[in-house]
């Protein structure tokens, strides 16, 4: 743990070296100290309007994910200001890929899974306890593009069953509302968010693996026996019993289900897996497959089942 010295009031490198070590309330006020810097620079870039303050925000959430790479504390004011001019260089040539995103790129780079990445993060549970302070709908789009494989415009819309614009409006608003919220929770108790990822990645290999087995009984245990169920695609609705009879014939067809990535919050758990067909039929499944569970007293009450697309050359190759 770092101190903060009282008398003066703490530099730019005390609050950076508190930061990096986990003292959350250190990174809420160093960005409340030079937001006014990072606000004019966006200004002089995009012009005044909600382009420049949204640069700010999408820079405060980068600043963030990336403290601990200022190797000069002394130098953080530039830093900050470094980073609000890659985010406002972004939104003038932005394109819907993910790679563009320079939000998404420091959520998701250089560690190759976002869940690792905040797993070895010394700020991941505040991340976390701002992320829960947002509504529902806000949390479900931002968390889909930043923290799973779920990150084009199109599939966020298809995942969620909303418009394309609706997805487009609502990251917006989201990416506006974590960055107050990470400051307005800085001195908050906020729980473990690793802790309840680990358990809930537990609860998921349990229950795929109780299914491999063909113990059904257990895999039917998370699912609520009034499940709300939706197919994107379609939006044909299912229940319980459907998703029994999907997957023990998914089983039946040689289909291997593999856990990839699992994201938790208090009410929300989504499963990315990879399914892997069978090499007499390679084109059962598409490859990965998306569960979208709200969860009520900690099983899934509603949720949404999103199917990758197959790359265009395996859907040529199969017409």
């Amino acid at each position: 743990m770092v101190a903060i010295p009282r008398g003066g009031g703490p530099t730019d490198a005390d609050l950076v070296r508190a930061a990096q070590v986990g003292e959350v309330s250190a990174l809420g006020l160093l960005l409340a100290r030079h937001r006014s810097t990072m606000l004019a620079v966006a200004i002089t870039l995009l012009g005044y309007g909600p382009d420049a303050e949204d640069a700010v925000q999408d820079a405060t959430v980068v600043a963030l994910r990336r403290v601990g790479d200022v190797r000069d504390p002394e130098a953080v004011g530039p830093w900050l200001r470094a980073v609000v001019r890659n985010v406002c260089r972004a939104r003038r040539a932005r394109h819907d890929l993910p790679l563009d995103d320079p939000l998404a790129a420091a959520l998701r780079s250089p560690e190759p899974d976002p869940a690792e990445a905040l797993e070895r993060h010394a700020l991941r549970d505040w991340v976390w306890h701002a992320l829960e302070q947002l509504s529902p709908p806000l949390r479900l789009v931002l968390v889909l593009r930043y923290f799973t494989g779920v990150t084009t415009y199109q599939d966020i819309a298809d995942a969620c069953g909303v418009p394309i614009g609706t997805v487009r409006s609502r990251l917006a608003e989201a990416r506006d509302r974590l960055a107050r919220a990470v400051l307005a929770t800085a001195e908050a108790a906020h729980d473990d968010s690793a802790s309840l990822t680990s358990a809930r990645w537990r609860r998921a290999e349990e229950t795929l693996s109780a299914a491999r087995r063909g113990d059904l009984g257990t895999f039917a245990a998370y699912w609520s026996p009034t499940l709300e169920g939706h197919w994107p695609r379609g939006d044909r609705s299912f229940g319980r019993r459907r998703v029994l009879g999907v997957l023990e014939r998914d089983l039946d067809a040689g289909v291997h289900h593999h856990l990839a990535n699992v994201v938790a919050g208090r009410d929300l758990t989504i499963w990315e897996i990879e399914l892997v067909n069978p090499a007499d039929d390679p084109f059962h499944c598409p490859p990965r497959a998306v569960w979208i569970h709200h969860l009520e007293s900690g099983r899934a009450q509603r949720c949404r089942l999103f199917h990758a697309r197959r790359p265009v050359e395996q859907s040529a190759a199969a017409a």
